[in-house]
């Protein structure tokens, strides 16, 4: 039994495919930072370096694409294709291509010019020859759909089924072919127009984009909380397969869906090093630049008569938490397990094949090596986002990478979550809310965009103040009450009060003024531009929720 749980919360989507009630895969999208693999674009080669076979391509982002000789695709190949780089491209030459690899740490984009757009059923490739059917299909199946595919093909264009296709009328596979080509029309006016660098198709949202690639006969149910994304997926669904729109539902409970669930506890352990298994034993996963190490022990699981059973039964047990791991983690690249050492043969056999049996499950490619001389299982797994460690953790400003902390947007999501299920339970006009600082930057930053929304929501007040001695995730409620009660127990200043504040920065519009912050609360120094970092006496003139306004005080 499968279902997808999905959450639309602000300015972020989270959807969670479950098996059997238990996370299988995670997927995040945060609108400052949406996945562009599947965008097109109208590019210009900036550079062609021989010596990598490759070049980099200005597409309009921060960081340039990356395009590998082997993805420069030429609709008429032959034995005459030029191997270099040089032969292909030149620079300011103006390409067409699209993202196949998420930009990482510093890496931009990986680009293909192999156009291509996915639909429901079906992988239309406007430039190619080919007419291809998903290898995970049953033989039977491969053979109907291929069939199918020699029919419906069109002239000068490639088509690819895929496993979603399977048991699926001819209708409705030529019913998604026709509807791709139709944007690929689209496509190609929009080319015919745009200059480079710029985009030109947009991959869909992620929750759209979930539904389409995985849901089929498999899934009891999809679970949505967002009325507005459940139209959309409603439409999806009565466009392309009716028959399982009966299957979509919109959540009513009073808990947030992802609580409900238990899921919130799930994508806390999946940014945690240590996972417990079962029986005692546990995982530690480590992820270095080169390769993520997964390391599995017996922790406190002693077994019953003999230790090369109580290590046989770690092990297996550690096979099926490992790609689960994987897969909720999205890690990828070159992947070393260190399973316990094993001294039968047939006992290490089927530690592997228990492997590569959960493996066959995850719709990522991944390649096993067998057992090395060391007792190591290397493989890889393609490696295409960031996963949920890259979105929602930075780096740590202390141990500068050592380790990882929750990032100041996960952190500020987490807090309005709290805010938000505190007014539903509480009949209180106003709460008067304490956190860490670095969490009430963010909520009074833009004169409070965050909490006026929050507070259009809920129709509460909600007054936040940064306390330097909570914890980063720290949460207190200090008061709740009526309206003007709240809101004066919330200022930290007050007009006519002197005190001393470290400048921390100048003034973005006012290159005169200097910037400091009392609990989370920005306060604008008159003719301070030269103080930075230092810690000065001010007059405190004016206060508002949003900003103090002050002069330097003798």
């Amino acid at each position: 039994m499968k279902q997808l749980i999905i959450s639309a919360e602000g300015v972020e989507s989270r959807v969670a495919m479950l098996e059997q009630g238990k996370l299988a895969e995670l997927f995040i999208e945060r609108q400052e930072r949406r996945s562009l693999v599947g965008n097109i674009y109208r590019g210009k080669v900036e550079n062609v370096l021989a010596g990598m076979d490759a070049a980099f391509v200005d597409i309009g982002l921060e960081k340039n694409g990356f395009l590998y000789v082997d993805e420069v695709y030429l609709p008429e190949e032959s034995d005459a294709r030029p191997k270099k780089i040089t032969q292909l491209l030149r620079p300011g030459q103006v390409i067409d291509v699209q993202v196949i690899k998420d930009p990482m740490g510093a890496k931009g984009a990986r680009l293909t010019t192999q156009l291509s757009i996915a639909g429901r059923y079906l992988v239309y490739l406007p430039e190619g020859t080919i007419c291809g059917v998903s290898r995970r299909l049953p033989d039977a199946e491969r053979l109907r759909l291929r069939n199918l595919c020699r029919e419906i093909k069109p002239p000068g264009a490639g088509v690819i089924i895929r496993t979603v296709a399977e048991g699926v009328s001819e209708k409705a596979i030529t019913r998604d072919l026709r509807f791709l080509e139709k944007l690929w029309s689209t496509v190609t006016r929009r080319l015919e127009t745009i200059e480079a660098p710029a985009m030109v198709y947009s991959e869909a949202e992620l929750p759209l984009k979930i539904v389409r690639d995985l849901f089929n006969e498999d899934f009891t149910q999809i679970l949505v909380d967002d009325e507005p994304l459940l139209k959309k997926i409603n439409g999806f669904l009565q466009a392309t397969t009716p028959e399982l729109a009966d299957r979509l539902e919109l959540y009513r409970g009073s808990k947030p869906l992802f609580e409900t669930y238990g899921l919130e506890l799930e994508i806390e352990k999946g940014l945690e090093r240590r996972v417990d298994l079962p029986s005692g034993g546990y995982l530690v996963i480590d992820d270095t630049e080169a390769m993520t190490v997964v390391d599995v022990n017996t922790g406190r699981y002693v077994g019953r008569k003999f230790l090369e059973d109580t290590i046989l039964k770690t092990n297996l047990e550690a096979c099926r938490e490992v790609v689960r791991q994987m897969r909720i983690r999205d890690i990828g690249g070159i992947i070393i397990i260190d399973f316990i050492d094993m001294s039968r043969r047939e006992n290490r056999e089927q530690v592997l094949a228990t492997l590569e049996a959960e493996l066959a499950k995850d719709r990522t490619k991944t390649y096993v090596v067998e057992l090395s001389p060391l007792g190591l299982v290397e493989m890889t797994r393609q490696n295409l986002t960031d996963g949920i460690r890259g979105i929602m953790t930075t780096t740590c400003p202390t141990c500068r990478g050592e380790g990882v902390v929750l990032s100041a947007e996960t952190l500020v999501l987490a807090t309005e979550r709290r805010l938000r299920r505190l007014a539903e339970s509480s009949q209180a006009e106003a709460f008067l809310i304490e956190v860490h600082p670095r969490v009430a930057q963010v909520l009074l930053q833009n004169g409070r965009a965050r909490l006026a929304a929050l507070e259009a929501e809920t129709g509460k007040i909600l007054v936040v103040e940064g306390v330097p001695h909570l914890p980063e995730d720290g949460f207190e409620m200090a008061a709740e009450g009526a309206r003007e009660v709240i809101t004066r127990a919330g200022l930290p200043v007050s007009a006519g009060q002197v005190i001393e504040v470290t400048i921390d920065e100048v003034h973005a519009y006012n290159r005169r003024d200097g910037i400091a912050h009392v609990d989370g609360l920005a306060v604008c120094v008159a003719g301070a531009a030269d103080a930075v970092g230092q810690t000065v006496r001010v007059a405190v003139d004016e206060v508002t929720r949003a900003c103090a306004y002050a002069h330097l005080s003798e």
